[in-house]
Parts: C-alpha cells; sequence; structure tokens
C-alpha cells in the first residue's frame, strides 16, 4: 500500500529517502521540495567544476532531471540522499565539461584557434581544470574501496582513524587502501607529465 500522500506544506518536514519515494510515485512536489533544498549545493558543485554559470545551470536542471527519470534506482544502503545528489552532480558536470572541451577540439580541428580567442591567464585556468577532471576520472577507475578512502580522506577531511570507525573497518586496512589507491594515482598522473 502506497504511503499517505502529504499535502504540498508538508512535505519540508519529511525526510529526504521520504521525498525520494513519493519522486518514485510521479509526485512532482516532492521533487520540487527537493529542488529547493539542494538546487544551490547542485549549482555550486556544477560551477566548481564547469566554471560556466550558463553549464552549471544546465547541469542542475540534468540533475534533477535525471533524479525524476532514475529515483527508483536509490539504494538506501549505499548512503543519504544528499550523497547521491553530489555523486550525479558530479558526474553530470564531468560530462558536460568533457562535451564542451571535445567542441572546442572540433574546432579546433575546423581551421579556428581557440587560444586566440581565450583572455589572457584562461589558458592555466583551462589547464588546472582539465588536470582536475583528470584525476576524478582516475578516482572513478580505482576500485570502490579505495576510491571510497580517498575521498572520505580528501574531500571529507577525515583522518584514517576516522575513516576506519565510520566504515568499521581496522585501521590497517583502511592505510592499505589509501596507500594503494594512491599509488595508482600517483602512476596515472606520472603519465600525463612525461
Amino acid at each position: 500500500m502506497p504511503p499517505e500522500q502529504p499535502a504540498e506544506s508538508g512535505l519540508r518536514d519529511l525526510s529526504d529517502e521520504f521525498l525520494i519515494d513519493l519522486i518514485v510515485q510521479r509526485e512532482e512536489a516532492a521533487l520540487g521540495e527537493l529542488y529547493d533544498r539542494y538546487a544551490a549545493l547542485v549549482y555550486a558543485i556544477a560551477l566548481r567544476i564547469t566554471g560556466d554559470r550558463q553549464t552549471a545551470e544546465e547541469v542542475m536542471q540534468d540533475v534533477f532531471h535525471n533524479i525524476w527519470q532514475t529515483a527508483g534506482g536509490f539504494r538506501r544502503q549505499a548512503g543519504l540522499v544528499v550523497h547521491w545528489l553530489i555523486g550525479i552532480s558530479r558526474h553530470r558536470a564531468i560530462d558536460a565539461l568533457r562535451s564542451k572541451r571535445e567542441q572546442a577540439r572540433r574546432r579546433e580541428v575546423t581551421g579556428v584557434d581557440v587560444g586566440t580567442l581565450l583572455p589572457a591567464g584562461v589558458e592555466s585556468v583551462l589547464e588546472q581544470r582539465i588536470l582536475r577532471e583528470t584525476v576524478r576520472a582516475a578516482l572513478a577507475d580505482l576500485p570502490p574501496a579505495q576510491r571510497q578512502a580517498i575521498e572520505m580522506a580528501y574531500y571529507g577531511g577525515l583522518t584514517q582513524r576516522e575513516i576506519a570507525e565510520q566504515l568499521g573497518e581496522p585501521l590497517g586496512t583502511i592505510k592499505t587502501r589509501l596507500r594503494l589507491g594512491l599509488l595508482k594515482l600517483r602512476d596515472v598522473l606520472r603519465s600525463l607529465v612525461e
């Protein structure tokens, strides 16, 4: 039996997980409430990755459209809704950045020198963004346990002991995951420099 449908004003009191349940049932008001809660966060992530306000807005719309389409795929045991949203936002923003980079390559092939169109200093910003994207892609290629430990340490600011406690794993296991993951990242990044 489906849960009782709350009034729109009562949506503010519902948990994120319950809102996802309502979105699965195609309740547009629940999507609106989730949007109100997290649109600013999704936009900030997209803007940080893409560096472009228009692209960030497009990514934000894409993320919430994706949530409407795939809310049934949210796995409660995998974590909080906000973590799921952050992951979707990061992936969509990186995809948008790659798409824009590919468009720039195509323009370059057609004879338009994109470098002459960029203001001074933008090239180093683009290089940093490409490096950041490369690191994120390399992270995505790591085994999930190694990636999780690295993300918790570097993006979450947790110590090895805190990671071990949160995951319920031995400290030595976490240290090994971090070391192996960082060695793999180092090898990927070293190949870029050479």
